[in-house]
């Protein structure tokens, strides 16, 4: 993990993570136009007043994009405005991934199998891989024991090797 420089420049920090942690917040919230809410939100507050404090920033910035998320989702709760989207669960037109490949079969398939993974197995997956969080951060995060983030993993891999062979043995 890397370490913020003194004169480290905001713009040049989100746009060398912004992708990972949008990613991330893709796994808390019900639409890409949240996800990018919550991001901006966790940002900013992380920018303003938790860069200074000690540990990982990645970890902290992930830390602060997760809390973002059940804040919102805490809103639109109270709002009544969950229960109406919640009909078709996360919605499945929106791509997970951004990409210039819009065609591109393997990463369809690849999301398609991501959205089958149980939740908390597409989470710590996530957080390990594209948030590069390590499995006792990644505890942390989700108030688990290492072991079990680990366990996760593991599972999801398997199943995700399981759900692209069979797509490619099908197709």
């Amino acid at each position: 993990m890397e370490d913020i420089p003194d004169d480290a420049s905001w713009k040049d920090w989100f746009e060398r993570h912004g992708p990972k942690l949008l990613l991330c917040a893709r796994q808390w919230t019900r639409s890409l136009a949240d996800a990018e809410d919550v991001v901006q939100e966790a940002f900013v507050r992380f920018w303003r007043r938790q860069r200074q404090l000690g540990g990982a920033p990645l970890a902290l910035l992930i830390t602060s994009v997760r809390r973002a998320a059940v804040d919102l989702a805490r809103r639109n709760a109270r709002r009544g405005a969950r229960e109406e989207r919640a009909e078709g669960g996360m919605e499945n037109t929106e791509p997970i991934f951004e990409t210039p490949l819009e065609g591109d079969d393997r990463r369809q398939a690849i999301e398609s199998a991501l959205r089958q993974l149980p939740a908390e197995q597409r989470e710590v997956l996530v957080l390990k891989i594209w948030g590069e969080l390590t499995f006792e951060q990644i505890a942390a995060q989700l108030d688990i024991p290492p072991n079990t983030a680990a366990s996760r993993y593991r599972y999801a891999l398997a199943a995700l090797r399981e759900i692209l062979t069979a797509a490619d043995c099908h197709g």
